[in-house]
């Protein structure tokens, strides 16, 4: 796991999202409506990470520390945004990540890592529900419903934070510590 440091891994994790996009639209899952993720995973000011296996992109996200517009969860926590695999890969990707983000969160001394994930249905309406069960199964909670950082409808997410030191051994992490998000309370 390591930041997404050159134009060319952006350009990269950016292909990653529109290939994930396009992948959900053919098999008729929903794709956020209003936010242009592949040209955030483009600009340079994102700090945005990825998961390498190989030399090879798995996954990239978007890590921050106590975003200050989530609306929801109580105390601060580790992020995730815009999280995004590889189509036609194995699930467990999504152990690799949850493995990481429980240990990384853990090693900034947060206690939790929030995630949201699309939920234009019930949180009980098929293809949904088995993909909230396989997180479950991974060690994640779902918090509810409501609207999404975005705006749309999401499913929320929670895992606790755990140190895994012998984690290090299957995932390498380069990841920079998220800044906390600024405090404009302070200006007013």
């Amino acid at each position: 796991m390591r930041m997404l440091r050159t134009a060319a891994e952006r350009e990269e994790a950016a292909a990653l999202v529109q290939d994930r996009q396009r992948w959900l639209t053919m098999h008729g899952l929903p794709v956020p409506a209003r936010a242009d993720i592949p040209a955030l995973f483009r600009e340079a000011q994102t700090m945005s990470a990825g998961l390498y296996e190989d030399g090879k992109l798995l996954a990239c996200m978007i890590p921050e520390r106590d975003p200050e517009n989530l609306g929801w969860g109580q105390g601060p926590c580790l992020f995730l945004q815009s999280v995004h695999t590889l189509p036609g890969q194995s699930d467990d990707i999504t152990r690799l990540i949850t493995l990481w983000a429980s240990d990384f969160a853990a090693r900034l001394d947060l206690q939790v890592v929030r995630a949201e994930t699309l939920a234009r249905h019930t949180l009980e309406a098929e293809p949904l529900a088995a993909l909230l069960r396989r997180l479950t199964d991974n060690g994640w909670d779902v918090c509810g419903s409501g609207p999404g950082r975005d705006g749309d409808r999401v499913a929320r997410l929670e895992l606790p934070a755990e140190h895994r030191p012998g984690l290090r051994a299957l995932i390498s992490c380069q990841v920079h510590a998220p800044q906390p998000a600024p405090d404009d309370r302070s200006n007013a």
